[in-house]
């Protein structure tokens, strides 16, 4: 085992973890072993090295993968990861989690993922942006608008899928919005992609409170991670009145039972590029932050933070998932027992990839929406797959995980039936 892959994040191989989900949903809801069979593979996976040219004359070589898993239901949608933990079972099990987070929206894609073993806090923006055009040059013939649409996600953001629209268009010889999302606004980006995946997660938080007879002003909440998704997220409950007693980055979180103020923590992390020191909260780590007393808690940053090691401490009674497979199966089966209600992946963080099929949209048409329009048409996708995923998992007696992958592997299943195999 190499030194980055026992510093990894990963516990446990995380394909094979989406695999075993894919079977669990296979016996629950009856779906033909042979379709099973099909769907537990990815349909290409592109390996590519990529040398870049170092600030100090060096030159160095690094590893990047994009992966497809399924275009049953149309081009293949998912973002580009940069970070050092990155691996191909990881790419393979984000692009097939993808397939049924599109599916489960009734958005018209399939799943992929994109990812470079790199350290992007390490890099200047001149070796950033040639390792990212380069990259795109490896990968330009495996992407594209009728193929497949990268777009952002940890370790990337909207400055990098403009140098990749930049790269292909260049290419192609003329602009191409629809071959990335979450581009810049100035490059035909969409307004309201940023806090999308947050916004999402919200409407969830709303919608299944209102289930439960309560409001979102009720609940106390801790979040992990505060990047895009888990700062916006922060943002948005905060301004629905919600209690965030406790918030972290990668170096770590800060914690206050009575609320942290989110404002001065945004302005904190904007000013010092850490959390720590934050006034009127104590320092805890990653690790502490995810056994904290709290309502809900919303892990929004990378893979495998609850596991059968942690979740019989964890306190909350909700777990909104921000970032893609937080939760490793043997925890859910610990959480289910210990009624933990736990909004899955698929559905809690869609909001991303349902803006970024809004921003395709314009893109193709050359029409762009506003953002209360943006907004709205959101709101209604994600408060409609709440809602199916709330009677599936009423109707099959299960958790709302197997549910929602219920519906979105049903789907894709009957497309690949009614499409059949060819030849």
């Amino acid at each position: 085992m190499s030194t980055a892959e026992a510093a990894s994040h990963l516990r446990e191989n995380p394909f094979e973890l989406a695999r075993a989900q894919l079977r669990k949903v296979g016996e629950v809801f009856a779906i033909d072993p042979n379709l099973i069979r099909i769907l537990s593979q990815c349909k290409k996976a592109v390996e590519v090295s990529i040398p870049v040219s170092m600030d100090d004359g060096s030159i160095e070589a690094f590893n990047g993968y994009r992966v497809t898993h399924n275009i049953a239901r149309g081009p293949s949608k998912g973002g580009i990861r940069y970070h050092p933990d990155v691996t191909l079972d990881e790419v393979k099990s984000l692009a097939m989690w993808m397939t049924w987070k599109c599916a489960l929206m009734g958005l018209p894609f399939g799943g992929a993922k994109g990812g470079v073993i790199c350290n992007p806090k390490t890099l200047s923006m001149g070796e950033l942006e040639r390792l990212t055009r380069r990259y795109t040059s490896e990968i330009i013939n495996d992407i594209g608008p009728e193929r497949d649409i990268p777009a952002p996600d940890v370790g990337t953001d909207g400055r990098v899928m403009a140098w990749i629209f930049d790269t292909y268009s260049m290419n192609k010889g003329h602009s191409v919005l629809g071959v990335v999302t979450g581009k810049p606004l100035s490059v035909g980006g969409s307004l309201g992609r940023e806090e999308a995946t947050a916004r999402g997660s919200l409407y969830c938080i709303q919608s299944l409170a209102g289930k439960r007879g309560m409001r979102v002003d009720e609940y106390s909440v801790a979040i992990q991670g505060f990047g895009n998704v888990g700062a916006h997220l922060a943002r948005l409950l905060h301004g629905e009145g919600a209690k965030v007693v406790a918030v972290s980055d990668s170096r770590g979180g800060v914690y206050n039972p009575k609320g942290i103020d989110v404002p001065a923590a945004l302005a904190h992390k904007q000013e010092r590029g850490t959390l720590a020191g934050l006034a009127n909260a104590e320092a805890v780590t990653n690790d502490e932050l995810v056994e904290l007393p709290c309502d809900i808690f919303a892990p929004c940053a990378l893979e495998q933070v609850v596991t059968e090691e942690n979740a019989d401490r964890v306190k909350a009674q909700i777990i909104c998932e921000g970032a893609n497979g937080p939760v490793t199966p043997s925890a859910d089966a610990i959480l289910e027992d210990r009624g933990v209600l736990v909004l899955p992946d698929v559905l809690a963080n869609a909001g991303g990839v349902v803006v970024s099929y809004f921003e395709w949209v314009q893109g193709l048409q050359e029409y762009f929406w506003r953002e209360e329009e943006v907004n709205a048409k959101l709101h209604d996708i994600v408060a409609r797959a709440f809602e199916e995923t709330w009677a599936a998992q009423e109707r099959y007696a299960t958790s709302m995980r197997m549910a929602a992958y219920g519906l979105a592997v049903q789907r894709v299943a009957e497309a690949t039936t009614t499409r059949g195999l060819y030849p």
